[in-house]
């Protein structure tokens, strides 16, 4: 009996796999633009996550998101390189130190919010942000509002994201149809904006360059904002305003 041989689709090929390696850096070389001009049509503040590898060999995208007024928070070293429970504590704690002074050196500023890698964090991530001088992680999606976290020294604010709309989570993993997955954001920003009118509601996105700012996606990013900020009352901001806003107002 011959074994079947599938056709097609995205498959991993030999070192180096440089359909998979470029098609990332896409998002820095083109989606990243296209995501940017439709923020700032629709006058939402972008914050960016972005990895020390990134900081240190694409000078002038950190210039170009500095030029944008984006704020800029800690995003790891790469991507391929996640906090885990198998980290020590001391290998932890330089991995966190190295990104924030990396980011630190090509910005001109510490960050002050961190989004792990992959989400990725230890039993301890918090309580070594909030040491490092951290003010928020955007790593927990258990909320729609901001809360404090139990972070030892130092204070740390959650400020969570939609997961079930991280277009990685969405479009890449779960294969939600494109024209679907713009319908989500708008139906859930409507879920959260009738929430609202009782009590405020985050809506933080997590989006991907070289996923979302394909052109033929891109459309539908656009056309789901257009309708939010076409609504009464919505607020948009960097992490650090929002959390800001939440020290002085929140319990």
């Amino acid at each position: 009996m011959r074994p079947r041989v599938w056709q097609g689709g995205l498959g991993r090929l030999p070192y180096p796999d440089y359909a998979r390696l470029s098609h990332r850096e896409y998002g820095h070389r083109v989606g990243i633009f296209r995501v940017l001009d439709v923020l700032e049509k629709h006058g939402i503040a972008a914050t960016i996550a972005m990895d020390a590898l990134t900081a240190q060999h694409y000078p002038y995208l950190v210039q170009h998101c500095r030029q944008r007024d984006c704020e800029i928070i800690g995003h790891g070293l790469s991507v391929s390189r996640m906090i885990t429970s198998r980290m020590s504590e001391a290998e932890e704690r330089d991995y966190i130190h190295t990104s924030i002074e990396t980011l630190t050196q090509a910005i001109g500023q510490a960050p002050v919010g961190w989004l792990g890698p992959e989400y990725g964090e230890s039993e301890r991530t918090p309580q070594l942000l909030a040491a490092a001088g951290l003010r928020y992680v955007c790593d927990w999606a258990n909320d729609e509002q901001p809360y404090h976290m139990t972070a030892g020294e130092g204070e740390l604010v959650s400020l969570p994201i939609a997961l079930e709309l991280d277009d990685v989570h969405a479009l890449w993993e779960r294969r939600v149809p494109v024209d679907r997955y713009g319908t989500m954001l708008s139906e859930c920003f409507e879920g959260l904006y009738q929430d609202g009118a009782k009590t405020g509601r985050l809506l933080v996105l997590n989006l991907h360059p070289w996923l979302i700012g394909q052109p033929f996606r891109i459309g539908f990013l656009d056309a789901a904002l257009g309708g939010m900020m076409r609504r009464q009352g919505v607020w948009t901001a960097h992490g650090s305003a929002i959390v800001d806003w939440f020290r002085q107002h929140g319990t």
